[in-house]
């Protein structure tokens, strides 16, 4: 089962429930455990009315439901503790402060239209997207931006470590909603920059991610990448798209298939992926280009990049610290279990013997 957890707070104290729907099947437990004792209570109704009254003390010695009564009780008392030890339940009293270490990132996602190309599936950007949020995924601690780029470059997503927050501003990349279109790379570069300067705090290592086809229709990019390298700010790339050329599709207001893009002439424009220009780049500022393998971008090879990289304090802050209850609860339902086999039913225990 999977829910959200619930915290509360009794007498003081702190508590949360992993996992709350194991309480609401709880009371079957109560359930199970009364109709165990109802029926030992039925049994031993129907065992007396066969012998006078006069005459069960003597023929029934300590006949009676109550060892049935208390084992459907022990049951049920289990039956509830068992789905309680489930639900997970946790206390905790005590905070500390936690800090959070890391590097400040920069994803720089090229939106041009030539992203648009299917030579990776399901299309350029749409990969690109999803490796991103599945690196998002795996970093811990690290304040994380995005700057979206086409014929000009802009912030998408401010140094943040939110990332549920960073992955739906990385959705909203589209080539579709860019006001100007083109390759900027330089431009990309200098807004990374400016984001990582402005908002630099606890000596942490600064790093940009650049995942682009590499066609730089602007140029001054390598310029713009030493200019990176002198501020200590590597530059990582990822080249997405294949060097064999590729059409770009384009689409009707509707968003229906109409066709290629074409240029002046007339003829099919084919898109090509510069791999060696992303290369010189990355050098250039102190980074390297990042090749994946089995049909993937390369992008997560950035982990262990980061890693190498100097942390910074990113966040201190209070948080309560929680204890496993679990065990505390099973424990006791493990021994009433064991009580529960070991009661008999004491009107047909005490028969047994007088038919002896």
């Amino acid at each position: 089962m999977i829910a959200t957890a619930l915290q509360t707070t009794i007498l003081g104290l702190r508590l949360r429930i992993l996992d709350p729907a194991w309480l609401w099947i709880a009371p079957l437990g109560l359930a199970a455990g009364a109709f165990a004792a109802w029926r030992s209570w039925q049994r031993a109704r129907r065992v007396a009315a066969l012998v006078p009254a006069d005459r069960v003390a003597r023929v029934l010695p300590g006949a009676g439901a109550a060892q049935g009564v208390l084992r459907g009780s022990a049951l049920g008392t289990a039956l509830v503790l068992l789905f309680v030890a489930a639900a997970g339940p946790q206390c905790g009293e005590r905070t500390e402060i936690v800090k959070r270490s890391g590097v400040d990132l920069v994803i720089a996602l090229d939106a041009s239209t030539s992203m648009l190309a299917r030579d990776v599936k399901p299309s350029r950007i749409e990969r690109a997207r999803a490796e991103i949020s599945a690196l998002l995924d795996v970093l811990r601690g690290d304040r994380v931006g995005i700057v979206s780029f086409a014929g000009e470059a802009f912030v998408q997503c401010p140094l943040t470590i939110d990332y549920s927050a960073a992955k739906l501003f990385l959705r909203a990349v589209d080539p579709g909603a860019m006001p100007q279109q083109g390759t900027a790379i330089a431009a990309a570069l200098e807004e990374a920059k400016k984001l990582l300067e402005g908002g630099s705090r606890g000596g942490a290592a600064k790093a940009v991610l650049l995942v682009s086809d590499g066609e730089d229709h602007e140029g001054a990019a390598l310029d713009a990448a030493k200019a990176l390298g002198d501020a200590g700010i590597r530059v990582y790339a990822v080249a997405i798209g294949s060097q064999a050329g590729e059409p770009i599709p384009i689409t009707d207001a509707k968003g229906a298939p109409a066709g290629f893009k074409k240029d002046s002439h007339g003829t099919i424009v084919l898109t090509r992926a510069d791999a060696s220009m992303l290369q010189e780049i990355a050098t250039a500022a102190g980074g390297k280009l990042l090749e994946g393998s089995g049909g993937d971008l390369g992008i997560l090879q950035l982990v262990p990049e980061v890693e190498k990289l100097q942390k910074g304090e990113m966040e201190s802050r209070l948080a309560v610290q929680y204890a496993d209850r679990s065990a505390q609860v099973a424990w006791p339902a493990f021994f009433l279990l064991c009580a529960a086999a070991a009661l008999g039913d004491g009107a047909l225990r005490v028969r047994s013997r007088g038919a002896v």
